[in-house]
């Protein structure tokens, strides 16, 4: 499959590559282009904006979490259909899990892809040094091909036409536009509120500033020739085999405060033989009739967790389903929720499913930040102790327990192995994040237990008080 792609890159965090990503996204959009974006790493805020923009499903591509094969296959996935993929890098180009290799960055994304970089490089306070900083970033590796440049926060038209001379002359690539300082510009919160002010939207006129800045101060007809087009092949090891028929129905937690999910984690699903069924806790859903499996995901349940509380029916849908023994999976916000309570930062506490036993306590600081080597424990049918899958945690609240309980997993990050999660019956829950493409068996075991249980071949031990 051959397509015309570009990897837009930081010199680091905060230098602002977000900003142009959407903005070429938009922009590209505009002019009558389908474009398909993705993002490098395990980030879920991002991949929303670029699923507002493009009004297609974005992807994460994370070379840790998955394999160079995957990531090839989820990238092909993504763009069937698409005439410009667009891939958002994650903290500098070559940040990663290792620092002394590319092993997780956007760097290995472009390798991986056979995709050019647009470096972005921002220019407050500088103009010949600029170039300094993109022939450091030429010189590292010499794996990456460095297409081009946008200056970002130049201070005027002729701030932009020092740094444009200095980097093509030392360099020897085009600077190929560039954003002024302008609050405007910066980009919206990514964390409370996103999700509604999306679908209210609150964000289209800033997209469409983003667009015509862009398409202004931009040569994007140069942009997209320069940009990557050879054929790259797919191995197919996660979608290889045919599609199962429809063996069960699996609920789907989804709403403003459930909604980080991997694509391929429900498509995996999908194609092991599940019919999803989505609801919305928030909105007073219950679980709904005649499911056999229930996925409740990561989002940001303590910002709704009032209004989560007084859902009381839903409380009680989920309580029944899972003492009933539905295999189901939690994941962070999906973990808090089946908490006894969830505590905010202001101090007010409110009650939430009582499954787990202990409660959840908000900070203002990150409690938990970074991959995670997965393997289960005992009875766990998800993932057993002789297995390993990868995932990240990201959170800003702690979990203290009321009394002692079976973990769910084991994981191990930087800071070493931990006991982690939450394990009784048919109920795996914890904070990490598992991306069902470092294991798709899990998704096809995950199956087959829902199928054991629509077949009333699933016992449960014991319920829950």
């Amino acid at each position: 499959m051959s397509i015309k792609r570009i990897v837009v890159a930081g010199t680091g965090s905060g230098v602002g590559k977000t900003t142009v990503a959407i903005g070429l996204m938009a922009a590209y959009q505009s002019l009558g282009y389908t474009v398909q974006g993705f993002k490098c790493g395990p980030d879920y805020i991002d991949p929303t904006f670029q699923t507002a923009v493009t009004g297609r499903k974005s992807r994460n591509l994370d070379s840790w979490m998955c394999s160079s094969l995957a990531v090839k296959e989820i990238f092909l996935r993504g763009c069937q259909e698409a005439d410009v993929a667009i891939i958002e890098g994650v903290m500098g180009l070559f940040d990663g899990k290792d620092p002394l290799s590319d092993t997780g960055s956007a760097a290995e994304i472009a390798m991986i892809t056979n995709s050019p970089v647009l470096l972005v490089v921002d220019c407050g306070g500088m103009a010949r040094s600029a170039a300094a900083i993109v022939k450091g970033f030429q010189k590292l590796s010499p794996a990456i091909h460095l297409c081009g440049v946008v200056a970002n926060r130049v201070g005027s038209t002729g701030h932009y036409e020092l740094i444009r001379k200095a980097v093509e002359k030392e360099c020897g690539i085009p600077v190929i536009g560039y954003l002024a300082k302008d609050d405007r510009l910066c980009m919206p919160e990514r964390h409370l509120g996103l999700i509604p002010s999306i679908e209210r939207g609150e964000l289209k006129p800033f997209f469409n500033l983003l667009s015509d800045t862009i398409q202004k101060n931009f040569d994007l007809d140069h942009l997209y020739q320069i940009m990557g087009s050879e054929t790259i092949e797919s191995s197919n090891i996660l979608f290889g085999t045919q599609k199962q028929v429809s063996k069960i129905r699996m609920a789907v937690a989804w709403d403003e405060a459930f909604h980080f999910y991997y694509p391929e984690n429900l498509e995996l699903l999908e194609h092991c033989g599940a019919e999803l069924i989505f609801f919305s806790p928030l909105k007073g859903e219950q679980v709904p009739s005649n499911v056999h499996g229930l996925y409740i995901g990561g989002g940001f349940p303590e910002e709704f967790a009032s209004a989560l509380s007084v859902q009381k029916d839903v409380l009680l849908s989920v309580r029944e389903a899972i003492q009933r023994g539905m295999p189901t999976v939690a994941e962070c916000g999906g973990f808090m929720f089946l908490s006894e309570s969830i505590e905010t930062v202001g101090g007010e506490e409110y009650p939430m499913a009582g499954l787990i036993p202990g409660k959840v306590k908000m900070h203002t600081r990150l409690a938990a930040l970074g991959y995670r080597e997965v393997t289960g424990m005992d009875k766990n049918y998800l993932i057993g102790p002789n297995d390993r899958a990868r995932g990240h945690e990201f959170h800003y609240s702690t979990f203290e327990s009321s009394q002692e309980f079976a973990s769910a997993y084991t994981t191990t990050g930087l800071r070493g192995t931990k006991h982690e999660g939450f394990l009784l019956n048919n109920l795996v829950a914890g904070y990490t994040h598992i991306h069902f493409g470092s294991a798709p068996e899990l998704a096809q075991r995950w199956v087959e237990q829902c199928v054991m249980f629509k077949n009333g071949e699933y016992k449960v031990v014991h319920h829950l008080s």
